[in-house]
Parts: structure tokens; sequence; C-alpha cells
């Protein structure tokens, strides 16, 4: 049973997007490790921005987001 856990910064990801890291994710696990569908797991995580540093810096600002 896969149990994949995305983090992202909460920054207006739609629901379409999250649909389809979903089905993305899930289709990888299906296509690199041949597992079965129905019984892996999806989590998308989203992380305030102000929690989430890169480069030293925490990521907040438009300076420090790196896309």
């Amino acid at each position: 049973m896969p149990y994949i856990n995305i983090k992202v910064t909460d920054e207006q990801v739609t629901p379409e997007q999250k649909r389809q890291l979903i089905a993305g994710a899930t289709q990888l696990m299906v296509n690199i490790l041949n597992k079965n569908p129905q019984t892996t797991h999806v989590v998308i995580d989203e992380v305030p921005a102000s929690n989430w540093g890169v480069n030293g810096q925490q990521y907040s600002g438009t300076k420090n987001q790196v896309k």
C-alpha cells in the first residue's frame, strides 16, 4: 500500500491542480513500481509560505520565491 505525501506552499493551488497531482503521482506508482492504484494513497499538505525556507531564508515575500 503506497503512501505518497506531497508538500506545497499554500499559494493558490487549485482543486484541479490537486486532482492532477493525485492522478499523476498514482500513475507514476503504477508505471514504475507496478503498484495497484486502488491501494495507492496520496496526501497533499499545504504549508504556509512563512513556514517554508529555501537557500537559508524564510520563503515569504516575492524576492525569495522560486517557481
